[in-house]
């Protein structure tokens, strides 16, 4: 049975982690399909790429990464001491780097959600 990830990840372990992402069904994430002859080596350029873009949105550094033809292989360390020091503000705006976002994450940006005052992210949920 899956666990929650707080319960397996304790930065007062080790602050060092290996991640791997499997491809299901026989599917290829680089590399030439030896059944069908197919190439999708141009895949590795892009997710090597949005590897070590990841530290400049997230509390983490890339300390080794391997992009196989079916998985990829992550060596990451968990930056704490930054992660606590971002805002709430700081922490939507680097997701919005990376992803489109929520329409409510955009309502707290834009201060379209003040009617009096100042109303807090937690307010809203």
């Amino acid at each position: 049975m899956p666990k929650p990830r707080k319960s397996l990840i304790s930065l007062d372990v080790t602050p060092h982690y290996h991640c791997v992402s499997r491809c299901v069904r026989r599917t290829f994430l680089c590399g030439t399909d030896a059944l069908t002859g197919r190439s999708y080596e141009h895949r590795r350029g892009w997710v090597e790429q949005r590897l070590l873009e990841l530290p400049r949105h997230f509390a983490i550094e890339v300390s080794a990464y391997a992009v196989m033809s079916n998985h990829t292989h992550l060596v990451l360390h968990i930056n704490a001491q930054q992660a606590a020091a971002w805002s709430t503000t700081e922490v939507i705006e680097r997701w919005h780097g990376l992803f489109s976002g929520h329409p409510l994450t955009h309502r707290f940006l834009t201060r379209i959600i003040h009617k009096k005052g100042r109303t807090s992210f937690n307010q809203l949920i």
